[in-house]
């Protein structure tokens, strides 16, 4: 204990004492942001029919814009939806993987035939990104995440014509 010792006068670079986040280091935080939950929507509503398409989409964003505080840095990411797996419930082909969010009729890309019964179809879908820090150029984050969607429990039914007299 002694003195206090002028060595130098000035400002001193810390940089090296908070280095700006890594990659890695964003990919965990991009793993735990609050990412939608999309719904996989299906036509005709209800009820399908046997042996005709079943349509599905999903029409929630597929982007999604985060800032986040990493050690003071502040980072931007830009999350985006890269791959659609459209979980059936149809043991015969249970999931139908795309690039596509799908769109309804009659623009539709995605569908399933299905036999009587009852299905239960949900969406995963898996996420990718970039990411700025403190409004630097934009760099992709090394590694995806997935979401479920919730389930949608619906009937396929099994039409039978009937012959009617018109004359009766």
């Amino acid at each position: 204990m002694g003195a206090w010792t002028e060595v130098r006068r000035g400002c001193l670079d810390i940089t090296v004492l908070n280095p700006p986040p890594s990659p890695g280091e964003v990919y965990s935080y991009f793993r735990r942001l609050p990412l939608p939950q999309l719904a996989a929507r299906h036509q005709p509503p209800g009820n399908g029919l046997s042996n005709l398409p079943v349509i599905f989409y999903t029409d929630a964003p597929t982007t999604q814009t985060f800032t986040v505080d990493v050690r003071g840095f502040d980072v931007v990411i830009d999350a985006r939806a890269v791959e659609f797996t459209w979980r059936t419930g149809d043991p015969a082909r249970p999931t139908i993987t795309t690039t596509d969010p799908g769109a309804p009729y009659p623009d539709h890309t995605i569908t399933h035939d299905y036999r009587s019964g009852t299905y239960t179809a949900s969406l995963t879908v898996t996420w990718a990104g970039d990411f700025s820090i403190d409004g630097g150029p934009s760099t992709a984050i090394p590694g995806t995440t997935t979401t479920d969607g919730p389930a949608d429990t619906f009937s396929v039914l099994q039409a039978r014509p009937v012959l009617v007299d018109p004359y009766r």
